[in-house]
């Protein structure tokens, strides 16, 4: 098959010998119809190289042939799943492919009224998000359980950011999100109860001012040393709170407040067998989450038929594979903001 790998030289490049993968017990082999591009997906060759690996996370299309022990799917469904490419150790695992593998308990079957393009934006968003939101190391929040507590989402305009701000609204919490002003609207309608804008000096302070000094739990989608400065700053003084990240962490700013318990992680937890990467990076396996991510899988499911959870604004790019590592530099150059960069693959 047409496959996106890791190239000797890093980065990415188009292969058109790579064998398609047989499904092993749990998982499903499926033809792919649409992948999405991910910020993940244009860092991870710069520092985590691995020639002759699939690449990619998002992806949506029909299932080609169930291994053993699958129930949820047969074949012919249409799914949308994520896995996590450009792994060393398991060079099958991908999805910017013509086919690419799916465990059954991190996909999803996808509503007739949702096209494959709008499919394969969701499954990293939901993973990020509802591992931050609602697992450890994240900010342990209860599913369905809030009572209108504020919870801040920094990058409110992100996929992961408005995937949280919907996530947070069906659990119960009142989600409010730092953003760029022309992004107000859009989070708004995701669920944004009140939006600030991060470019002001004092937006932490007006967020403190807004929660009445009562902000316990802030996702950081950006994280980097500035917003992590401000959601410090936006927490409530007198009784701290929970910071979560998607990057590592700002030593500087860390411990700046020591009532804040602060924490970072990576969404490929979610499969449970460990991160396969250097330095800080790397993660020993948390069977745990693999529990929480089919629990999260399985409900999405409900959310998506019931038009409850909706898809990040999309960017559709035609070129079909092909154009996929010229789209991952534009990502990693800041060239796509505010949409989720789409490649169907078939008509």
């Amino acid at each position: 098959m047409k496959a996106i790998i890791g190239a000797e030289s890093g980065g990415y490049r188009l292969a058109d010998d790579v064998d398609i993968p047989n499904p092993p017990r749990g998982s499903m082999l499926v033809r792919v119809h649409a992948v999405a591009l991910n910020p993940r997906d244009a860092k991870i060759v710069d520092f985590n190289k691995s020639p002759g690996s699939l690449g990619g996370c998002d992806f949506a299309g029909t299932v080609a042939k169930v291994g053993e022990g699958v129930t949820r799917f047969k074949e012919g469904d249409r799914v949308l799943a994520v896995t996590f490419g450009s792994d060393p150790f398991d060079k099958t695992q991908g999805a910017f492919a013509e086919f690419a593998l799916a465990e059954e308990d991190i996909s999803c079957r996808i509503p007739d009224a949702f096209s494959f393009e709008q499919a394969c934006a969701i499954g990293l968003s939901l993973a990020t998000a509802g591992l931050a939101l609602f697992d450890a190391p994240g900010l342990q929040l209860d599913m369905r359980g809030g009572i209108g507590e504020p919870v801040l989402v920094s990058g409110g305009a992100t996929a992961t950011g408005t995937m949280a701000t919907q996530l947070l609204k069906m659990a119960g919490y009142t989600p409010i999100v730092t953003c760029s002003p022309d992004n107000n609207a859009l989070c708004e309608s995701y669920g944004a109860a009140a939006c600030f804008d991060y470019h002001s000096p004092v937006c932490g302070a007006d967020i403190r001012v807004h929660t009445d000094n009562n902000l316990k739990y802030v996702l950081d989608c950006v994280t980097d040393a500035a917003t992590m400065k401000m959601c410090y700053e936006a927490i409530g003084a007198s009784s701290g709170g929970s910071y979560v990240a998607l990057e590592t962490l700002a030593t500087a700013v860390k411990y700046t407040r020591r009532d804040v318990r602060a924490d970072w992680f990576l969404a490929d937890c979610i499969m449970g067998d460990g991160v396969h990467m250097t330095g800080t990076y790397g993660r020993p396996p948390s069977p745990e989450h693999r529990v929480f991510g089919k629990q999260l899988f399985a409900v999405a499911e409900k959310w998506l038929l019931e038009g409850s959870v909706r898809n990040h604004p999309l960017d559709i790019r035609e070129g079909g594979l092909a154009a996929i590592p010229t789209l991952a530099d534009d990502l990693k150059l800041g060239k796509v903001r505010g949409r989720k960069v789409i490649v169907p693959l078939l008509a």
